[in-house]
């Protein structure tokens, strides 16, 4: 199960790319199998040293009992120390900011988030992507 955020590639451009875990409690980890989340406003924020994430909507788990988690609570992520601080000095760059670009499962069963590095896209430059992926889409077509 990959759930992808398609709209951070239209808004930024991404320059680098992290794998992390997430904390989560079970009844998130079960709806995250069913693909019940959405990415719409996510975005990552250091605290205390530590990296979040905000905004992620994890639908509630229908068969959840009172032990249900809240939908767009704030989850941290599992980064190396290494990685926290080569993110944390992009960040304070002016123009960059951590998105959440996929959520998917590993192999060994943990729900990781892949994040991105971007600085974001003026109007020019979205114009210039659409049109350089109709262009592509075009040539596959020829060439098929």
């Amino acid at each position: 199960m990959i759930i992808n955020n398609k709209q951070a590639y239209h808004e930024y451009f991404i320059e680098q790319s992290f794998v992390a875990g997430l904390v989560l409690s079970g009844t998130e980890v079960k709806s995250l199998r069913a693909g019940k989340a959405s990415f719409n406003d996510a975005y990552c924020f250091f605290h205390k040293g530590e990296l979040f994430i905000k905004s992620l909507h994890i639908s509630e788990y229908k068969l959840g009992t009172i032990y249900n988690h809240l939908p767009t609570q704030e989850r941290k992520l599992l980064l190396t120390k290494k990685e926290l601080r080569k993110l944390e000095g992009k960040m304070k760059e002016k123009g960059y900011t951590i998105v959440p670009l996929k959520i998917f499962f590993a192999e060994s069963g943990y729900a990781k988030i892949e994040i991105g590095l971007g600085k974001g896209k003026k109007l020019h430059d979205k114009r210039e992507t659409i049109k350089q992926r109709d262009a592509d889409r075009e040539l596959r077509r020829i060439v098929k």
